[in-house]
């Protein structure tokens, strides 16, 4: 039973941290990325992966417990509406008018 619950354990810290990774990566995006619409797309990167891993490494943690069912809940509401909201915004800058950003200067 106590390697059960180490398993548990660590794919919940697994699962924590590659949430906090990915949230890492997509803020550090949003800071570096050159225009709205690279950096709504890390944006909205955070917002899915990122929390739904973290939290889906609380539900791991957790067990089977009414709070965990909660949690599902939000993981269910963030996998529908967070790509739903990144979309709507890109799709009014587009119709709004903004530009995509264009590479001045060949890669070399």
């Amino acid at each position: 039973m106590e390697h059960l619950i180490l398993i548990q354990e660590i794919v919940a810290i697994v699962l924590m941290f590659g949430g906090v990774f990915f949230m890492l990566v997509g803020s550090i995006g949003i800071n570096r990325l050159p225009d709205f619409y690279c950096r709504a797309h890390a944006a909205g990167k955070v917002d899915t992966l990122g929390i739904m891993m973290f939290l889906g490494g609380m539900v791991v943690h957790e067990g089977f417990t009414m709070t965990s069912a909660k949690l599902l809940l939000i993981i269910a509401f963030v996998a529908v509406t967070s790509p739903v909201a990144s979309h709507a915004l890109a799709r009014r800058a587009i119709l709004s008018g903004l530009k995509i950003w264009q590479r001045k200067e060949p890669l070399k």
